[in-house]
């Protein structure tokens, strides 16, 4: 990582981030582009290591309905085995000749069970056959209550439905410049008390010693009490700016980073919901502003957010 010897020395950094200074131990960014922190942990087991609620809360939907489908047929494969290593004659009911038909059959007995559906066709007989599925219906029903709960948790988990630019910007600002970036609410939710935090993360050199330095960038508006439009945060680089100092070149040759915390509250779950993301500094554009991305509307009693102009911008001369 790339340091920084050129900052300003009227800036003062912060020491409650919750990242450490020893910039030897860290590798790569503090935070990563979708807010996650950038840590991988070791020292446990890995069964130890997962909470398993929060991994299926938080996979992608796709990722989710895969595991449970194959869950689905992989268990009913292992009971369909078990049958038929009893011996399907032991299922009243299957009037298959061929092996393949006969698990064929004992498959969907299978299924039947371990969803309680019963069609009654097919009927377990003798002790073996029906303690097995005896145990089958009972993990089915714990399945089916454990999804349940997980559908349950990934539809009513708070959410904030905010995405922010692609990049931030060093733009023109009054008689000088600040480091603008932009947000913006894409879901038909209610977002009040919005309230930013952009914290500078940098390495500078101490003594001959790599260090890590946090550094709280002042907003030109830090809190707004509905998030109903884009929302354009504003840092005015000024003479007590840690950025005050920063050249093109800088941002072009430093392994910087800006992070952002966002808190909110929505009123639909009455709670308070966080984002997070960060901008390296090659993700910083030297010299350019954001375009306008809401405008009125045809019959001219709305106003339109354009969620596809959150990205766009223009270069400007600085």
């Amino acid at each position: 990582m790339k340091f920084l010897k050129k900052i300003n020395s009227k800036a003062k950094s912060d020491s409650n981030t919750g990242f450490g200074t020893n910039a030897s131990s860290y590798g790569g960014r503090f935070v990563a582009k979708n807010g996650n922190a950038n840590v991988k942990k070791s020292g446990v087991g890995f069964f130890e290591g997962i909470s398993w609620y929060h991994t299926m809360v938080n996979i992608p939907r796709w990722k989710f309905f895969l595991i449970i489908v194959v869950f689905y047929f992989f268990v009913n494969f292992i009971f369909a085995g078990l049958y038929c290593g009893i011996g399907v004659e032991h299922l009243n009911g299957i009037t298959a000749v061929t092996a393949l038909d006969k698990f064929g059959q004992a498959f969907f007995f299978s299924v039947q069970t371990f969803t309680t559906v019963g069609y009654g066709h097919i009927s377990p007989t003798g002790f073996a056959t029906s303690f097995i599925a005896s145990v089958e219906a009972l993990f089915g029903l714990l399945s089916f209550a454990i999804a349940t709960g997980l559908f349950y948790g990934r539809f009513s988990k708070p959410k904030a439905h905010i995405k922010f630019s692609e990049n931030a910007l060093i733009a023109p600002y009054k008689e000088g410049t600040a480091l603008m970036l932009r947000l913006a609410p894409f879901k038909n939710t209610n977002l009040t008390d919005a309230e930013a935090t952009v914290t500078l993360g940098i390495q500078i050199e101490e003594k001959g010693i790599l260090t890590n330095r946090f550094y709280t960038l002042d907003l030109e508006l830090a809190r707004i009490n509905a998030l109903n439009l884009s929302w354009t945060l504003v840092h005015p680089i000024t003479e007590s700016s840690p950025l005050y100092n920063l050249s093109r070149e800088d941002y072009a040759s430093t392994d910087g980073e800006i992070l952002v915390f966002l808190k909110v509250f929505d009123d639909m779950f009455s709670t308070t919901v966080v984002r997070r993301s960060s901008y390296s500094f090659d993700e910083i554009i030297f010299g350019a502003k954001f375009s306008p991305m809401f405008s009125r509307s045809d019959n001219q009693n709305k106003t339109i957010l354009h969620i596809d102009k959150l990205n766009y911008f223009e270069k400007v001369s600085l």
